[in-house]
């Protein structure tokens, strides 16, 4: 159940209902800082983030990807300082259905709607259609930074009084941020689940590297899989910052729209969001393409953080075996490998990234009921929740494909 939040007077909070309320530049000093205050340790400093970037949420707003018609109604907070000088931000949407969120919360819905209330709508704390792990309280680093984030914690609670929503959800946070939200007591209830990373844990400098930190057969597996997803006469290609045109958005526009229709029945990106991206953000963006004589038949769309590549879309007009594991995983190693990245994340879901050198990894959120009935439920649901997803991640780890200190070659 909500606690009442306090109030801060040294701090001005706003709430914006679109991106363009914001100057680019004083958004992206919260998100993606670069300057700090003398004698700041900067070594703790989060790697960028595209995804959380001024210019990816407006592309979202701006395309009609995450509107109030889609339902995703931008309701962004802002803190500031006397000075008007901006501290923090929060990217916060009114939802009035649970799609795109990828943190599962119909069971809530349904139990709140059986007992005779209405869930929708709820406040939502994400980047829309992402499932990518990263900072949701976007605050500059300085002496206000605690309050700031404090601030915005009660200003969302806020926004659920003032609109009579079910709930505030935070999804896709650090695991810092899950463990400050649910230690502020304002009813904030924490929640686990697993991806699938791949990490350089073994400092390689080639695929070749990696592969040689895996089992015999995992590794004979992988290489033959290589092999057969290029067999019929297909080549790869990366295409990234200035090299990026509308005519690969267009082939990638069509492989999207394939796998969206197969997926989900209707793909939750517009056309015009590629061109948009491709506008303001090219250099962060990695396309990669099966081609066939010149002409792309697959494509994986990635974007280039600071030390993590983010693996997000893919689909394709002519279907080969293993063309989806080649262009999603193997080839977005190549990459990290060549550009010095730490990390790849090749999205939700998919247990079968564990027998390709992609680790179970936790992903963190954390939910908040007005309801005191579901609140209780969620509890003892989230806190069972949390013990069966740590249980399978050691299970998983079990089961990596990496070689053991004895095993034989």
């Amino acid at each position: 159940m909500l606690s009442q939040p306090e109030t801060r007077a040294s701090l001005r909070v706003n709430l914006l209902p679109s991106l363009t309320a914001f100057e680019p530049a004083a958004w992206n000093a919260c998100a993606n800082p670069t300057e700090y205050p003398t004698g700041e340790d900067c070594s703790a400093v989060p790697p960028y983030d595209p995804f959380v970037s001024h210019e990816f949420l407006l592309a979202l707003e701006e395309s009609g990807s995450a509107t109030m018609e889609t339902g995703w109604a931008p309701a962004h907070l802002a803190v500031s300082d006397e000075d008007d000088v901006l501290l923090g931000v929060m990217p916060v949407y009114v939802k009035s259905h649970s799609q795109g969120e990828y943190v599962f919360d119909h069971a809530f819905a349904d139990a709140l709607e059986r007992a005779g209330d209405d869930y929708y709508p709820k406040v939502q704390v994400s980047v829309p259609f992402t499932p990518a792990t990263g900072r949701r309280f976007l605050v500059r680093p300085g002496p206000h930074a605690e309050q700031t984030r404090m601030a915005l914690a009660q200003a969302l609670l806020g926004i659920v009084r003032k609109l009579e929503a079910s709930s505030a959800h935070v999804t896709f946070m650090t695991k810092d941020e899950q463990d400050f939200l649910v230690g502020t007591k304002l009813g904030f209830l924490p929640r686990t689940d697993i991806q699938f990373h791949w990490e350089n844990e073994g400092g390689w400098d080639s695929f070749e590297d990696f592969l040689n930190s895996l089992a015999s057969r995992k590794r004979k597996a992988l290489k033959r899989e290589r092999r057969n997803a290029l067999a019929d006469g297909l080549t790869v290609k990366w295409i990234t910052g200035k090299d990026i045109t509308e005519s690969h958005w267009d082939a990638f526009w069509e492989f999207y729209q394939d796998t969206g229709s197969r997926k989900w029945g209707r793909p939750y990106l517009t056309r015009d969001f590629f061109s948009r991206i491709g506008q303001t953000m090219a250099e962060r963006i990695l396309l990669i393409f099966a081609l066939r004589d010149e002409k792309p038949i697959a494509g994986a769309l990635n974007f280039i953080g600071g030390d993590t590549l983010f693996g997000r879309y893919w689909g394709c007009i002519e279907e080969h075996p293993f063309l989806h594991f080649e262009l999603c995983y193997y080839q977005a190693v190549d990459f990290a490998l060549a550009h010095g990245l730490k990390r790849v994340e090749a999205g939700a879901q998919g247990g079968h990234k564990l027998a390709r050198g992609y680790r179970p990894a936790l992903t963190y959120s954390a939910h908040a009921f007005v309801h005191p009935g579901l609140a209780r439920a969620a509890e003892d649901y989230l806190e069972r929740e949390r013990r069966e997803i740590l249980h399978a991640q050691n299970e998983l780890n079990a089961d990596a494909p990496f070689r053991h200190m004895t095993d034989q070659e």
